[in-house]
């Protein structure tokens, strides 16, 4: 079993940033790729960073350019540097960890709020 505990997401105005960390415990051996998703209400749930255990990233089309998804050198937590925060980007933003290419393993969710 995989734990994930997301922290740092708050209330911030349009153009203002936001970092939010993900500690992983449990068999973190397990895990082949970490993520971060989010939900707006009244939307699915999205993809919108992921990360390899190789260290290959990968963005939403919509936050190219503004977030960075990185990780510590033990692997055990994830990053996600959110700059130039659109009020669009208000969601509830999950951690999720990967068991081959199944997002497996999910943290509680953080809330982030952008206000205009």
């Amino acid at each position: 079993q995989v734990q994930l505990v997301e922290s740092g997401g708050g209330l911030v105005q349009a153009g203002g940033s936001l970092r939010l960390s993900c500690a992983a415990s449990g068999s973190i051996f397990s895990i082949d790729g970490m993520g971060w998703h989010r939900q707006a209400p009244g939307k699915q749930r999205e993809l919108v960073a992921g990360i390899t255990s190789g260290g290959s990233t990968n963005y939403a089309d919509s936050v190219k350019g503004r977030f960075t998804i990185s990780r510590d050198n033990a692997k055990t937590t994830v990053f996600l540097q959110m700059d130039s925060l659109k009020p669009e980007d208000t969601a509830v933003y999950y951690c999720a960890a990967q068991r081959g290419s199944y997002w497996k393993y999910w943290g509680q969710g953080t809330q982030v709020t952008v206000s205009s």
